[in-house]
């Protein structure tokens, strides 16, 4: 989607300091952290938020890319993933993302 920042990023049209990629997904750090570790996680394809996967096989595709990344930022013992689904949730850029947080203690329940 021409407009979508998240695949402007993918496309290497915006930057990003990009974590992780592979052939399903790009992972790349927030702009605005919320923790000391703060990772996007996005779909290379375009999908406007999780209410808009057709393909169930998406959420398995993007799980190796997780792993991953939570591995090469040595955070694999403790992080929170996070899915925000539309405005009203704080999602505020219209592209499927995951919020890989860590590097703190991680309350429950957030906020």
């Amino acid at each position: 989607m021409e407009s979508c920042p998240f695949c402007a990023i993918v496309q290497k049209r915006l930057p990003a300091e990009t974590v992780y990629e592979d052939e399903n997904a790009l992972a790349f750090r927030d702009i605005r952290p919320q923790a000391p570790v703060h990772v996007l996680i996005v779909p290379k394809e375009h999908v406007g938020s999780a209410d808009e996967v057709q393909d169930p096989a998406l959420w398995s595709r993007l799980m190796p890319a997780v792993k991953a990344t939570a591995a090469k930022l040595g955070v694999s013992g403790g992080y929170r993933l996070v899915v925000n689904c539309g405005e009203s949730a704080g999602q505020t850029v219209p592209h499927l993302h995951i919020h890989l947080l860590a590097g703190r203690g991680l309350q429950w329940p957030p906020g």
